[in-house]
Parts: C-alpha cells; structure tokens; sequence
C-alpha cells in the first residue's frame, strides 16, 4: 500500500500504527461504519502508485464477485470510488435512475434499486484510498448531516491510521469480510432448533437457505424432491452449481437483485423435462431463504410477459456479458452511421424496440442522425431543426439530462399538447438523453409497437445504456467531423478534372484507404507547357491530415518548379531539398514525367515511386528500367538522373501508386505482372473506362489498407 500525496501542510494528530497480526483494522473500521449508518454493504480500496490505482482489500455484506468489475481501478474510471479520490470529497448516489445518469457503466452491471456513498481515505497531505457504503432500495432522503460528519470522521482517523503504518514501513494486506456468515451444515444445539428443522422438513414445499456467496447451509427433503438433487449434494455448494439446469445468468440475476436491493425476488425455471418450478428469495444482511414450489399455469415462458401466474418480475434484460459485448462493439463502431447501425442492431432488438430515432444536437437544433423501424422516412425525419426551446420530448430530456417514458399515446399527448396529430404509428416510447462527459449530445428515442410498461429495472439499463450509446456517438460526431475537414482539405489539394493537353489523352482515379480516415498522401497532376506537358504522380507516407496537407505543398512545389522550366530531375531534386527544409519527419515518392508528343518521347526522374508501365501500340506492355533516387525528405544531396523513353503514337502510360500492386501475402512482382496483363488485354478501351477496369478489383474490396492513385496517358494515332 502507497500513498499518493499533494502539496497541503497540515499535519494531523497521530494515532497509533496498526498491527496486522494484531487485528483486522479494515474490517473493523468499515463494520463499524456500516453499523453507524445502518448500510448494506460497503468496501474499503487501498491506493497504489505507479501508476495511481484503487485496488479493493476488503468487501462487507454482500459477495466480492457483485464487484469483480471494479477489483481495480484506475482514478480516471468513470465510477465514484475514484471521483471520491481525485475529487476529495463525499460522493453521493441517491437511487438507481441517478446512477444511471452519472455512472452509466456501474448501473449497467448493477440495475438494481440502490443508494451508495463514496469517500476519500485521505490526510491533508496524501490519499490512501477510499471507501464505499451501499443502501438497498432508494432512500427517502439524502444522507444527513450528521451522517456525512461521522462517515467523514471515520475515514479521517482511518487515512491517520494508514499513515502511520506507511510511515512505520508496516503493510497493510487485503483483509476478510467479519460480517460474512460461515456455512454450517452442522447438527443444531438445541431441542427446540431440532424441532424446528423437523418442522420445517414436513412442509410440503421446498425450503432452502443461501449465505451471502449462494452457497447452501440447509435445505428440507421437499427442495432436494422437486430440484431432484440429493441433500448431501447441495449442502455447501451453490445452487446454480449444484443443479446444473440452474446455471444461467439469468437466475444467478435474481440472486444478485435479492441481495443488492433487500427486496424479495421470485422467478420461474424449467426443470428439465417438462417441470416448471417457481423460486421466491428472501433476503437478509447475512444470505438468504429460498422457497421452491410448482410454478401453476406455466407452459412456456411469454417474451415480454410473466413467467408465472403469481406475477413474477422478468428476466433481466442486458446481462453483463451481453453488456460487455455491446460495450466493445459501441467501442469499436467508427462514425455516426456505425453507431445508428448498431443500436439498431444489437441494442434496439435486446430491449424489445421496433423503431428507432437518434436526434443530434447541434447549434441550438435537434438533427435526424439516423432512423430504423419507419416505413415512410418523413415521420422520423419531420423534427429535423427543431429548437432546443421547443417543448417536445426529444428536446425536454436534452435540456434536463432526464430520460421519459410514455406507455401509451394518450400519456404522451397528455404531457405534451404539441404533439398532437404527430401520432408515428407506435404505441410506447423511451425518450433517452444522450450525455457525454456532462455535455448533451443528442437524444435517442425508442418506439415500441404495444403499450409498454417500463419497470424500475428496465429504466435503469434503458438509461445505463444511454451513457455508453452517449459516448460512442460523441466519439463518431467528432470523428466524422474530422472526416469532413480531411476530404474537404483533400479534395482542394487533388485536380478536380484533367486538362487538355494537345497530343494527349489523360484519365485518372483516386481511392482512398478503407482504414483509418480514409484519406491520405496519394496525389497526381497534369500541368499544361508550351509544347509539352508534365505528369506527376507521388505518395506522401501516412493517412491522415497531415499527409494531405504536405500531399498540396509538395503538388504545389512541382507546379512551381514546371512553371519556370526546370528539367524533370531539377524538379524532383528541388522537392527533395523543400521537404527536407519544412522539416517534416514525412517521406515521399515521386514519379515526374515531360512529355513531348511532337517529338515522341517521354523524359522520366524516379523518387523512390514504383516503375511506369508502357503499352506498346502492338499490345505489349513492358515495365520501364527508370534509374531513380530515394525517397523525397531523406538525403539533401541525393541525385535524380532522367531517363528518356521513346513515346510512340498509339502508345500509353500507366502511372500508380503502390497501392494499386501491393497486398498482403501477394508478391509484388506478381501483382505487377498481373497489372501488366490487364493492361494488356484491355488497352484499346476508352481511357475512362480502362482506367475503371484498372482499379475494379481494389474498388470492389472489403478493406484497402492504402491509398490508390492511378493516371493514364496516351499519345494518340494520327
């Protein structure tokens, strides 16, 4: 255990250095915490350095695997243990909508009904780590003032203490949980406890008992009868390992909810073959009780619907290791229309939406991102502009960061006049506020086709799910932003047509890469001279913003040098001296070209850019030995020396990029031979349309993981 300390001077009292052997001071401490403020559960980190981390050394009242998500954690972490640290200060969660709001990604794991609070074990001088205390269900009112002085109180003489040990060079290890109850499949000590477990086993329904872990200290003859699992077997296991067609993590759920919230649980489960049983928890501080009996009137669960006639609570509907799959896809999803795609894929179909609406907000209005479910776009799409100001749904939640839920239309229209005659062929919505890092970013909206009820539970995970969907989408917005400026600045930079050259034909294309942000270095140019023209075609190394901007200053570069008549190797040593004085750690190649049609022929400079091909006017192509120099932006002394090709008419050039040739586990020379081939077999067509034929196999790919750029010139017959 370490320290992190600040700058602050104030020395506190000292208090005497535990002794580890002696007594679990931990445990001790946040027992007596827990029964100061009649909390739940709670839990104590201890903070690390290098880097800064939360790791948990003890866990009270409820099982430590609830928290396995949070074992460790850095001080960056969107939850409140690590809020409490870096802020120095009480975090204060009231109930599970509020979690929903502020820590998304721990009311996603936990969408149960609960409060918690989190504090700084901390000295003037430095932090040690922080305490959590948890309360089930929503309490009626925050903590008091004294509440929150004694809890202070408790973690200051607790950070004194931790001192203390740092300063002495005394460790302070993870600790165990005093509050847990040991199981015990022992004999009961007394006449009237044996009596009662002869009782108990003459019920005729099942009755079993949990500790805190689910494992089982008891169970009667009438739970091992319809489990059909010897009492022998469950006494000291979990249940949901014990009886096999219990391990789900649908009903490992209810146990959890039980737990967390101190609210009784039920749910039914199909005992293979054909058996419906039906499950009731009670809950306590210490584990619980479980009542097992015949569920009556259940052939097969309804989705959506009670799985018993006693109207038992459905299945949860996101399971963690569904949240943990969602999380990662959100994460990896690119742009707005990645994020749009996948709530509508994944997200929508899990919570039982049919129709789907994402609003962005941006300059005062809302914006349509995206739709699904709306066979006429012009209903989703009618508030696209709307105001801010406007009181409708979609903006009220943006304004106040409070999702709403309507179960019917007529509650919706109730509630907002101005709806009316807006009606969009749903009968329930969940209008979900899209906030990221406390900046609105839009709003989600989803439809259901019936009248939904939204339980507590579901409004969790609905509103959990926003703050992950939040995220993503503020991600995309600023990466399809960027998008924007970078095909914006990249189309400035590359001709938007050819010119006509006397004695020339010329057609070219560019595609960029599929990776990255589909931009990059590739460029190409075409510049008119008197009695003669000049091609250039290069690569600038990279994808992204700044290999477009030196992509322009290097075309530049070339115009410039061509305008004043300079030779074709004078033009590439030029580039090569101003690359390397703007000082760029960027490389380029370059493929310079004078082409003189009157005179037949063509003079050639080579940076490091892959060889020319010649198609002959007999149909053969050959691939032309131009001696070269390296790359642009490397050697301030490198030499270009020219080379001159006869150009006869009827023949044709194809300049490229190496993207064009080069892929992963195909050999160069043999993607070249295979350019050669085609251009061959296909040299007689248009320019225009040969040079789509060039590209088809690269345009056609799922993924290119370079840019292509390709130019075609041809000296025509006659």
């Amino acid at each position: 255990m370490v320290g992190v300390s600040d700058e602050r001077s104030s020395s506190p009292a000292r208090v005497a250095a535990p002794d580890p052997a002696d007594r679990p001071v931990l445990s001790l401490a946040l027992a007596a915490m827990l029964e100061d403020v009649r909390a739940h559960s709670g839990a104590v980190y201890l903070l690390g350095a290098d880097p800064p981390v939360l790791e948990m050394a003890v866990m009270a009242g409820l099982p430590r695997a609830f928290a396995a998500p949070w074992e460790r954690v850095t001080l960056h972490a969107p939850v409140p243990v690590a809020d409490a640290v870096r802020e120095r200060r009480l975090v204060w969660v009231r109930d599970g909508e509020e979690m929903a709001r502020r820590y998304p990604r721990v009311a996603v794991v936990l969408p149960y009904p609960f409060s918690l609070a989190a504090l700084p074990l901390a000295t003037d001088t430095t932090a040690y780590g922080a305490v959590f205390l948890t309360w089930p269900g929503a309490r009626d009112a925050d903590l008091s003032p004294g509440e929150r002085e004694r809890l202070t109180a408790a973690c200051g003489r607790l950070a004194t203490r931790l001192e203390s040990a740092a300063e002495a060079n005394i460790p302070v290890h993870p600790e165990p949980d005093l509050l847990a109850a040991p199981v015990v499949g022992g004999v009961p000590g007394t006449l009237g406890a044996l009596e009662a477990v002869r009782m108990v086993g003459r019920l005729p329904y099942g009755l079993c008992s949990l500790d805190l872990h689910g494992r089982v200290g008891y169970a009667n003859p009438a739970a091992a009868d319809l489990l059909d699992v010897p009492v022998s077997r469950l006494i000291g296991s979990r249940l949901w390992t014990a009886v096999p067609w219990l391990d789900d993590p649908v009903y490992e759920d209810r146990y959890r909810a039980a737990l967390l919230s101190q609210e009784t649980t039920s749910f039914v489960a199909l005992r293979p073959p054909g058996r419906w049983l039906s499950f009731r928890l009670y809950p306590t501080r210490t584990g619980l009780s479980v009542r097992i009996s015949r569920a009556r009137g259940v052939s097969r669960p309804r989705p959506g619907g009670p799985l018993a006639e006693d109207a038992v609570p459905p299945a949860r509907l996101v399971t963690v290791s569904r949240v943990v799959s969602l999380t990662g896809a959100l994460s990896e999803a690119v742009g707005v229309r990645d994020v749009v795609q996948l709530i509508a894929d994944e997200i929508a179909p899990t919570v039982g939406s049919q129709g789907l609406v994402v609003l962005g907000s941006r300059a005062g209005r809302l914006h349509v991102l995206g739709h699904r479910g709306y066979p006429d776009p012009a209903v989703a799409e009618r508030f696209d502009g709307t105001p801010l100001t406007e009181r409708l749904p979609g903006t009220q939640v943006l304004r106040t960061g409070v999702p709403a839920f309507f179960e019917s239309w007529e509650q919706l229209e109730r509630l907002y006049p101005a709806r009316r005659g807006t009606h969009d062929g749903y009968a329930a919505w969940a209008f979900l506020p899209l906030i990221a890092s406390g900046r609105p970013v839009g709003t989600c909206v989803l439809a259901y086709e019936r009248p939904h009820s939204f339980t507590t539970e579901e409004r969790a995970i609905l509103t959990s799910l926003a703050g992950l969907v939040a995220q993503a989408l503020d991600r995309a917005l600023i990466y399809d932003a960027k998008h924007r400026l970078a095909h914006g600045l990249q189309e400035a930079l590359l001709p938007h047509s050819l010119p006509t050259v006397p004695g020339i034909e010329a057609a070219a294309r560019y595609l960029p890469a599929t990776r990255g942000m589909d931009i990059g270095g590739d460029f190409y140019d075409l510049v008119p001279a008197r009695g003669s023209a000049a091609a250039v075609i290069g690569d600038v190394q990279g994808h992204n913003v700044t290999a477009a901007g030196l992509m322009g200053q290097v075309r530049t570069a070339v115009r410039a040098y061509t305008a004043v008549g300079q030779a074709p190797e004078e033009v590439v040593r030029g580039t090569n001296r101003l690359l390397i004085d703007l000082g760029t750690e960027l490389f380029a190649s370059c493929l310079y070209l004078r082409l003189e049609p009157g005179r037949g022929r063509v003079v050639l400079a080579r940076a490091g850019h892959p060889p020319p091909l010649l198609r002959r006017p007999d149909g053969a192509v050959d691939v032309l030995d131009v001696p070269g120099g390296p790359l642009l932006g490397i050697d301030p002394s490198a030499d270009y020396p020219r080379t001159e090709v006869e150009l006869a008419p009827g023949s044709l050039l194809a300049l490229y990029t190496d993207g064009l040739v080069e892929s992963p586990g195909i050999d160069f020379d043999d993607a070249l031979a295979g350019l050669g081939r085609r251009l061959a077999v296909a040299g007689e067509l248009p320019l225009e349309e040969l040079a789509d034929r060039l590209v088809r196999h690269a345009a056609d790919a799922e993924e290119r993981p370079d840019d292509i750029a390709l130019m075609l010139l041809r000296a025509p017959v006659g």
